[in-house]
């Protein structure tokens, strides 16, 4: 098919990626009410169109914690990303590397941190869970130290693993994952031979290393029930907190309170986010719930924002709103499974040259500038 927009690269994906994987990216929790109203209300965010602005040129580029990027974007950590494509987080890192703008590993992917920052020329962010073992979150941090990660993205929304039926439905999890998953792979030749075959080791490679074997995909769901910690407080990001030596960000906020305890805690950043309208559905939106946060907290921390960005044009609106730079989860994991790593440039490229266009149409010239000012 035709790519002319970053959007386009789902449909290039659902054709590509089997059910189980296309679902577990593209799907949110319960009803999926919260992942269309990310979506609607972002595009309901109207600009401010200027004319005779003298805008040959635009300034895209930006800094985030003292590194300049390109491009006011960081690419989202996204669980088994390396199914999407054949070590799917490498030929991400490798895209976002390219591009010059940061690249965020999941905790639960394929790719161990190792193999990710061996292929990368900068280094890269890494996103820790809280998990039970208290253990592997200190393994985690050393190794991620010593590879040269100097940005943790703390996710602290998700103390329980959200209701997403579409995972049941498809074969992510439920009964008869294997014949399922195995039928529907069938079905889909080429990502089978590139990814099902040659892009093993299948399994969650972080946490393999630390515990000494592989860590299958079977239950996949089933094992993040069992080992998130409903548990998490305050006091687990101070220890974290104590342990690790550079920025540290707050993924997974939408309270304004929330965002002023993060600040007096003392984090370097937060993001606004509602995980993709994968964990409590009837929240609000990310577009909802980004003005009143950077109102409250944009002067003493770096508010970041994901949930519902699909193009430039999105890019710019949640920059309007108060974002300093956006977070891109799933239409890069799309990308990926479309492409791979020239997926993603192109997916980047293509995001670039929208949030040009809307820039010089809205008289902003450089990211700086950008503020509620372009609102209509």
């Amino acid at each position: 098919m035709i790519i002319s927009c970053a959007a386009d690269f789902r449909e290039a994906a659902r054709k590509k990626l089997p059910r189980f994987l296309f679902d577990y990216i593209d799907g949110g929790a319960n009803d999926e009410t919260t992942l269309r109203a990310n979506l609607d209300d972002l595009r309901a965010v109207r600009l401010r169109q200027r004319v005779l602005r003298s805008l040959p040129e635009v300034a895209l580029g930006t800094e985030f914690f003292g590194r300049p990027a390109d491009l006011p974007v960081i690419l989202a950590p996204v669980g088994l990303a390396g199914m999407a494509a054949r070590r799917g987080e490498a030929q991400s890192a490798a895209a976002a590397m390219a591009r010059n703008i940061p690249f965020t590993l999941s905790t639960v992917s394929i790719c161990p941190l190792e193999e990710v920052a061996a292929a990368c020329p900068r280094p890269i962010w890494f996103q820790l869970y809280v998990l039970k073992d208290r253990g592997f979150m200190r393994h985690m941090l050393e190794r991620a130290r010593a590879a040269g990660v100097e940005t943790l993205v703390f996710t602290v929304d998700l103390p329980v693993h959200g209701s997403r039926y579409r995972d049941a439905h498809s074969g992510l999890s439920g009964p008869f994952v294997r014949t399922r998953r195995l039928l529907q792979a069938a079905g889909r030749p080429a990502w089978a031979y590139d990814v099902g075959l040659m892009g093993r080791p299948h399994d969650l490679g972080n946490i393999s290393k630390y515990l000494g074997k592989r860590t299958g995909l079977l239950d996949y769901i089933g094992w993040l029930g069992r080992n998130i910690d409903p548990t998490i407080g305050w006091r687990d990001i101070e220890w974290v907190r104590e342990f690790w030596p550079g920025p540290m960000i707050l993924k997974g906020i939408l309270d304004v309170e929330d965002a002023r305890d993060a600040a007096r805690f003392g984090a370097d950043g937060i993001v606004v986010s509602n995980h993709g309208g994968r964990q409590l559905d009837g929240a609000l939106s990310t577009a909802k719930a980004l003005p009143p946060i950077a109102d409250a907290v944009g002067d003493a921390l770096t508010v970041l924002a994901d949930s519902g960005v699909r193009s430039g044009l999105d890019v710019l609106r949640m920059l309007a709103l108060g974002a300093k730079g956006v977070m891109l989860g799933r239409a890069a994991a799309f990308a990926l499974a479309a492409g791979g790593r020239g997926g993603v440039e192109t997916m980047l490229d293509l995001l670039a040259k929208e949030l040009r266009t809307a820039m010089v149409l809205t008289g902003a010239p450089s990211i700086a500038a950008v503020d509620r000012s372009i609102l209509a």
